[in-house]
C-alpha cells in the first residue's frame, strides 16, 4: 500500500566520505563522474548512481530539470533541501557532498546508500517485530532530535525517505519539504497519511509536526500499514481529524502508549514538543533499554542487514527506464538566474 505523495522527486539518495574538510569530492565537476543507471525518479528530477572516474567510489547524484522544479513551484523546496544539507551532518542523515547547475539541470552529489528503503523491507516483512521498530525509531528520534536543536523541521518523515546502509543502519533522505524555522509556517506539504492536524486546518506548524509523524511511523512498521488510510487524500484527512485508530490486538500496550502520545491532536500536549523536548520521547519506556549515546555511536546491532554485493549494487533499488532525460532543453536565462547561489 504506496503512500501517495505531494509534487515532489520520489529518489532513493544515496557510504562515502564527509562534509567540510574532509569532502573528498570538493571542488568536483560533473564531468569527474560517470554516470552509471537511474536508481529513483520523480515529477522533476531523477536519482543516478554516478562514480568518480579517478577514486572509483560511487555516489548518488540527484539531477532536478531547472523548467520542470520552477512549473513546479519548487524553487523554495529545493533551495532549502539544498541549504539545509549543506548545512547540517549527522550518522543517520544521508550526506551532500556539493550542489551545482548548468543551463539544464540542478545537481547534488549525495552519499550512495545501497540497502535501499525501509518500505520495501516493510512490504516484503508485512510488518516489523517490536523490537526491529523500536531500532529503527530510536536512529529517528536521534536525527529528529539533531536537526529540532537546529530549528529544522523535516516534514517528510515516512519508510519511502527512510535508506539503509550496507550495515543496516538509517539514512534519512529527500530533504526537499524541510525547512529551517524561525516560528511556524503554514505550507500545505508531506505525505496524506502522515500530515498531523494543524497541517490539515492550516494553524500554522512547527516541528511538533515530526514527532506526529513518528507516532505513524511506528504505527505502519509494527502494524504493517498506517492508522488513518483511506483511497483518496481528503478521506484521510477527515480520519486523521476524528483520531479515530482501530488498535490490533497484538500490539505491545507500552508502544500503543507512547504512539498515543505522539498522536495527540492537540500540539502543546504531544510527546517531544513540550518542554523537555527530544526527552520526554527518549525517556519513554518503550525506550526503556536503549542506551542514547549507543545510538548515535552506531553500536545498536541492526536487525536487517542487507545484501550488498560491492559498493556499487544497485539490486535492493528499483529498475527505471534509461529514457532520453539527458537530452532535456535548457532552461532561459532568467530561469537559471533563480539558482545562481545554488
Amino acid at each position: 500500500m504506496a503512500s501517495a505523495k505531494v509534487a515532489k522527486v520520489k529518489k532513493q539518495s544515496n557510504p562515502v566520505g564527509k562534509k567540510g574538510s574532509e569532502n573528498t569530492e570538493e571542488g568536483k565537476k560533473l564531468s569527474d563522474y560517470e554516470i552509471l543507471s537511474t536508481i529513483g525518479t520523480g515529477t522533476f528530477g531523477r536519482v543516478v548512481l554516478v562514480r568518480n572516474r579517478e577514486t572509483r567510489n560511487y555516489f548518488a547524484l540527484k539531477v532536478m530539470a531547472i523548467t520542470d522544479v520552477i512549473r513546479l513551484r519548487q524553487v523554495e523546496h529545493v533551495t532549502n533541501e539544498k541549504e539545509i544539507l549543506s548545512s547540517i551532518t549527522h550518522p543517520f542523515i544521508v550526506n551532500m557532498f556539493w550542489a551545482n547547475h548548468d543551463d539544464t539541470f540542478l545537481y547534488m552529489l549525495m552519499e550512495y546508500v545501497p540497502g535501499g528503503e525501509v518500505f520495501s523491507y516493510l512490504r516484503n516483512y508485512g510488518r516489523f517485530s517490536n523490537s526491529m521498530a523500536n531500532f529503527y525509531a530510536s536512529e529517528i528520534v536521534s536525527a529528529l532530535e539533531y536537526l529540532h536543536s537546529r530549528s529544522i523541521v523535516y516534514r517528510d518523515l515516512k519508510p519511502e525517505n527512510l535508506l539503509l546502509d550496507r550495515d543496516g543502519h538509517l539514512k534519512i533522505t529527500d530533504f526537499g519539504f524541510a525547512k529551517k524555522l524561525l516560528d511556524r509556517t503554514w505550507t500545505l506539504c508531506g505525505t496524506p497519511e502522515y500530515l498531523a492536524p494543524e497541517i490539515i486546518q492550516s494553524k500554522g506548524h512547527s516541528k511538533a509536526v515530526d514527532w506526529w509523524s513518528l507516532g505513524i511511523l511506528i504505527f505502519e512498521m509494527i502494524v504493517g500499514f498506517p492508522p488513518f488510510f483511506d483511497d483518496q487524500p481528503f478521506g484521510i484527512y477527515e480520519k486523521i481529524l476524528s483520531g479515530k485508530i482501530d488498535w490490533p490486538r497484538h500490539l505491545d500496550p507500552v508502544v500503543k502508549d507512547l504512539i498515543k502520545k505522539l498522536l495527540v491532536p492537540d500540539r502543546t500536549k504531544r510527546l517531544g514538543n513540550m518542554k523537555n523536548g527530544a526527552e520526554d520521547v527518549k525517556k519513554h519506556k518503550w525506550f526503556k533499554a536503549i542506551e542514547w549515546d549507543d545510538v548515535l555511536a552506531r553500536k545498536l546491532n541492526p536487525p536487517i542487514i542487507p545484501k550488498v554485493a560491492h559498493e556499487g549494487d544497485t539490486k535492493n533499488f528499483d529498475s527505471y527506464p534509461e529514457d532520453d532525460w539527458q537530452k532535456t532543453a535548457a532552461a532561459g536565462e532568467k530561469d537559471i538566474a533563480l539558482f545562481a547561489e545554488f
